[in-house]
């Protein structure tokens, strides 16, 4: 019985006991089975044989359009959300040369360092997911996006000295003072979008692993339109400068995280989230390793 325990633990290593218990297993036989058969059967949905230049085409746009259906509202998402600190930058020319400059180095430096890192660590979630889909554990998706939060709010709380200190951290690599001083200053007005990003990233890992792709790209594109038109009415019209543009990419931001949240409360996920759990605090220590890992693979792709 021991050994079984260990075996299924290797195979869903932040999995509890308990949980587990429920993961379909496969028999020595079965193994065995499979070790020795090497025929592939496909099933309905495979890609037919292919004869020719004519069926190779066929296949081609079938299973194009399969992936641009999943792909393009992911690739839509994503244009909205990075083009969110964009917009924001182009209005920032309009408010003067230095406040161009401060923000550069704050959204590339600071900000762009936060997010990287809360990127990687979300990105462990795409794993646990597919493991969690795979054996049926359903309940266990919002679970894990829980504890994903869990550790990214966490994490965002350590990067918050970052954003506190950026001005010193600036001038001690070599900016000029009143660079640093003003890109330090814009950074304690963007620590909000810190904490926006540490539940932004775990709870579309979620909503993607549930191919709820099209909810995040109308909610994006929602969060990219009142941005575009705050940002001009706040920093340009009512003439803020830089402290509008820092409340509506705030705003922007968390009210993507918000509008997923209210999403995902209402029910439209169905099993895949059962309420608020304990479980999420459960194993903490093994969900930041694997965070961890996958963060540092991220960046070496970057």
């Amino acid at each position: 019985m021991e050994d079984n325990t260990l075996q299924a633990q290797q195979q869903q290593p932040l999995l509890s006991p308990v949980d587990d218990e429920q993961l379909p297993r496969l028999s020595s036989q079965g193994c065995s089975a499979q070790r020795i058969s090497t025929h592939f059967i496909a099933d309905g949905d495979d890609i037919p044989p292919i004869t020719g230049v004519g069926s190779f085409f066929k296949a081609f746009r079938v299973e194009s359009r399969k992936l641009w259906y999943l792909g393009g509202p992911a690739i839509f998402t994503a244009f909205c959300q990075f083009s969110l600190g964009a917009i924001t930058q182009t209005l920032a020319g309009h408010v003067g040369t230095a406040e161009l400059a401060a923000f550069a180095i704050e959204n590339n430096v600071i900000a762009g360092f936060s997010f990287g890192v809360m990127w990687g660590m979300g990105s462990a979630l795409e794993t646990l997911c597919g493991q969690a889909y795979g054996a049926g554990q359903i309940n266990m998706l919002g679970v894990y996006m829980q504890r994903s939060c869990v550790v990214l709010l966490t994490t965002s709380l350590l990067l918050t000295f970052l954003y506190i200190f950026a001005g010193p951290i600036l001038l001690l690599l070599g900016q000029k003072e009143d660079m640093s001083r003003a890109a330090g200053r814009f950074s304690l007005w963007m620590i909000p979008q810190l904490y926006a990003y540490a539940l932004n990233f775990p709870i579309s890992r979620f909503l993607q692993a549930q191919s709820r792709i099209m909810a995040m790209a109308w909610i994006s594109a929602a969060g990219l339109v009142l941005h575009v038109f705050f940002s001009w009415l706040f920093m340009l019209k009512l003439r803020w400068g830089m402290a509008g543009g820092a409340v509506v990419l705030n705003c922007s931001w968390w009210f993507i995280v918000v509008a997923q949240m209210v999403y995902i409360l209402i029910g439209a996920c169905g099993d895949a989230w059962s309420g608020f759990s304990w479980k999420a605090f459960q194993n903490l220590w093994g969900f930041v390793r694997l965070s961890l890992s996958s963060a540092v693979m991220m960046w070496g792709i970057l």
